[in-house]
């Protein structure tokens, strides 16, 4: 149903990844856009933990299947399906757009494998960046960043920074076994088979139930047991996304008059 980005080179979205420099992109600048064409196709997007509270009143929230899951939020039920995104990007609906999303077509990323320092990098393949008539510039006169560039950077760094909170978060669910194989069922009652998706993970309500008393207390205090449970009942989006895809005709196997 849903799997982790493919990333043997490059990360979801990304066709390639080049870093800035004031030398060889002076002259660039980058535009506003209100389609968000990256998104079509696409039925899964990472989320972090931070996000949850938003995201959930509009996606279910999973977990990649795996040992090194990560949440991701559900805008189509099959691999290729956006219910929310029009052919030509367009957001047909008021939605949360995750910052994994709205960051691109910028990111931080190593430039070497051996370094930990990251740098502001950029897919020169989008239409938003690049000697482009109208927009706003990346570097000043002076060769320095733009007010532009310097605050994506900070969005840059604080999706970093998000990403730290949600690898704690994972760890914390699998050190107490928390997730399962998920399995998601929507049945028409019309007497045909029902739709089954797999493929992903979810917390174990039954475990939840049983993990200690101080266990619950902190996670209480630390903002994670609200996180928890965010996931949870975000997962009854699900039949709203399922229809959302077979009235728009792109549901497998759907019956025609079903």
């Amino acid at each position: 149903m849903a799997s982790a980005p493919q990333n043997p080179a490059l990360p979801l979205f990304y066709k390639d990844l080049i870093p800035l420099n004031s030398q060889q992109h002076a002259n660039w600048k980058t535009r506003a856009t209100d389609k968000a064409t990256w998104l079509v196709g696409v039925n899964s997007v990472p989320l972090t933990v931070e996000e949850f509270p938003q995201a959930q009143r509009n996606f279910p929230i999973i977990f990649t299947a795996g040992p090194d899951p990560i949440p991701l939020v559900l805008m189509g039920m099959n691999e290729g399906v956006n219910v929310f995104v029009d052919e030509d990007g367009i957001v047909n609906t008021p939605i949360y757009i995750p910052a994994y999303a709205r960051r691109y077509p910028f990111m931080l990323a190593k430039l070497r494998n051996d370094a930990d320092e990251l740098s502001l990098c950029v897919d020169p393949t989008s239409d938003l960046v690049g000697e482009i008539e109208e927009g706003e510039a990346l570097f000043n006169e002076e060769g320095q960043p733009s007010d532009t560039t310097t605050n994506m950077l900070k969005f840059c760094e604080n999706f970093e920074m998000a990403g730290t909170k949600t690898a704690n978060f994972m760890a914390e669910l699998q050190k107490h076994k928390l997730l399962m194989d998920g399995e998601l069922n929507i049945d028409l009652g019309n007497g045909q088979p029902p739709f089954n998706y797999r493929g992903f993970q979810m917390v174990d309500e039954n475990k939840l139930r049983e993990v200690r008393g101080d266990v619950l207390r902190t996670w209480n205090q630390n903002g994670m047991l609200p996180l928890i449970y965010a996931h949870l009942f975000s997962l009854d989006l699900v039949r709203d996304i399922f229809g959302r895809q077979a009235g728009q005709g792109k549901v497998p196997n759907m019956p025609v008059n079903g």
